[in-house]
């Protein structure tokens, strides 16, 4: 944490000087729906306790932290008079608070969270968390009631690693700083052309080969410059199975990536079977797309997919399972006669419409599981890149109903053409929510200014957009301090684009709110 501290150095002299941060002003990230301020403040005292009441796990989070932050230990009883910390259940305020609201109130006497569920209950716990200060020798809580529940419930941040492996701790405290900032969906992308970072057990050659490149492109898309270096990674299923435990216990869902049918070298490197080309290739350490695809007409290559999916399944309680679908090339499926032998026998007129067929025969297999597919806005059919013929994109077949499409690229009329047939969608628009964009091309005032609503969509169809994620994507981001800096403090930025309504959003409050939180 004193790494990204340093990091975030220059950021908040800039924020500082927007408007000194005044003591008296009570400062919360994401912006709370209502917040009161009260006379008088909370003292931790030794007579200070927590009262869980079947909160335990939330309870003992709170604990943690006072006795790492504030050298406060500050034991769980079952009851108390004044000057506890009561964290309450209250299942009739799911109506007005939802599934992930709550209320606090803190006066000179005690200190309150109620709320009707337990993600409620932690999310009030990070609220009090940025409420607590230490004044010389005293520990306080300014009086203040809040009541407070989010705007949108997919609240995302998506880590790739397929281009750079980053491990588990790293993964563990951007997990820590999500909770913080109450984003609840942990998008991981676990493969793409340039590494394979999930172990799947009956295919061992994806990490043993797919996880593993010989060298490296530097200094930029068009650079001709290799490191020379070996990079290699990835989870075994045990260290997933303990990352997943370490978000549930934050209330953070995890939404694993398996890319499909494109971004696809690392596998097909390992089992070139799988490919739709007869050259054996090695993992590519060349950025950007490539035109190695899965070859969708062959059965053993589905069958392949199944496979994968039923271990990632099985690892991953998240109902979504994200399976990209992104930036193909259709060039090798164009020049396979046995995939187009298939595509005429199935009556596919053109390679986007061989794509929704692949992409509706996994979202199938996935229903059969009780999990639903999410996946980039190409999955839809539209002409999105310049590498893709008009013609080609053409597509007649429809994408399954049930589907979530995540919006990054294209015309904004494209997420209407998206919610008017039933979709939901998750607005990730590259041009305000790619992290790994300098601060030139998205500062932390345009980040901030995200909507994930878009003007002019119809009323009617706001329901059908389900929130915002952002993406460090990581070409680019070979390591934890360049990652930290192209992260933090945009981060807190769409975690409040993702929680509080636009008339509640103020850019100053904001940044006195982010000075103080690194």
């Amino acid at each position: 944490m004193q790494k990204l501290r340093t990091a975030l150095a220059g950021v908040f002299v800039f924020l500082l000087s927007v408007s000194t941060v005044s003591a008296n002003v009570i400062h919360v990230i994401p912006q709370p729906s209502e917040m009161t301020a009260q006379d008088g403040s909370f003292s931790f005292t030794g007579a200070t306790a927590i009262i869980p009441n079947g909160n335990t796990t939330e309870a003992k989070f709170l604990q943690t932290y006072l006795l790492q932050q504030f050298h406060l230990d500050v034991p769980l009883k079952n009851k108390a008079d004044n000057g506890a910390i009561q964290l309450i259940l209250n299942k009739q305020l799911r109506q007005a608070l939802g599934e992930e609201g709550y209320k606090l109130d803190a006066n000179s006497n005690r200190i309150q969270i109620t709320a009707a569920t337990s993600t409620g209950i932690f999310y009030g716990i990070q609220t009090l968390r940025q409420l607590v200060e230490k004044n010389g020798g005293q520990v306080t809580v300014a009086g203040v009631k809040i009541t407070d529940k989010p705007r949108f419930g997919w609240r995302a941040f998506m880590l790739d690693e397929g281009r750079y492996f980053k491990g588990e701790q790293v993964v563990k405290k951007l997990l820590d700083e999500m909770a913080r900032l109450k984003m609840n969906v942990f998008h991981w992308h676990l493969t793409d052309d340039q590494g394979w970072r999930i172990e799947i057990k009956k295919y061992p050659l994806l990490t043993k080969v797919g996880g593993r490149r010989d060298s490296t492109q530097i200094g930029g898309w068009n650079s001709p410059k290799y490191d020379g270096k070996v990079h290699e990674g990835y989870y075994t299923q045990d260290q997933i199975k303990n990352i997943i435990q370490y978000a549930a216990q934050r209330h953070i869902t995890i939404v694993p990536e398996i890319e499909m049918p494109g971004h696809s070298s690392a596998a097909i490197a390992a089992y070139p079977w799988l490919g739709a080309s007869p050259t054996p290739i090695k993992v590519p350490g060349k950025f950007g797309v490539h035109y190695d695809v899965f070859n969708v007409a062959n059965p053993k290559v589905v069958s392949f997919l199944e496979d994968v999916l039923t271990e990632v399944i099985a690892l991953f309680p998240s109902k979504v399972i994200h399976i990209g679908g992104d930036e193909v090339k259709y060039d090798q499926w164009k020049a396979d006669a046995n995939v187009q032998a298939y595509m005429k026998s199935h009556n596919l007129a053109t390679p986007a419409d061989l794509q929704i067929s692949f992409t509706n025969a996994i979202s199938n297999f996935l229903a059969g599981k009780n999990r639903r597919m999410m996946g980039w806005n190409e999955i839809m059919g539209s002409k999105l890149h310049e590498f893709t013929n008009a013609s080609d994109a053409n597509a007649t077949q429809k994408l399954a109903q049930g589907t979530i499409v995540q919006f990054w690229k294209g015309e904004l009329n494209l997420i209407t053409d998206a919610v008017s047939k039933g979709y939901d969608v998750v607005n990730s628009y590259h041009a305000m929510t790619y992290l790994d964009y300098d601060y030139k091309s998205i500062s932390l005032e345009k980040a901030y200014s995200f909507d994930p609503i878009p003007a002019g969509l119809d009323p009617k169809y706001h329901s059908k957009i389900l929130g915002c994620g952002c993406q460090m994507w990581g070409e680019w981001i070979p390591d934890e301090a360049s990652m930290n800096a192209k992260v933090f403090p945009r981060l807190a930025a769409y975690a409040e684009d993702g929680w509080t309504l636009p008339a509640n959003k103020n850019f100053e409050t904001f940044s006195k709110a982010a000075a103080a939180l690194w």
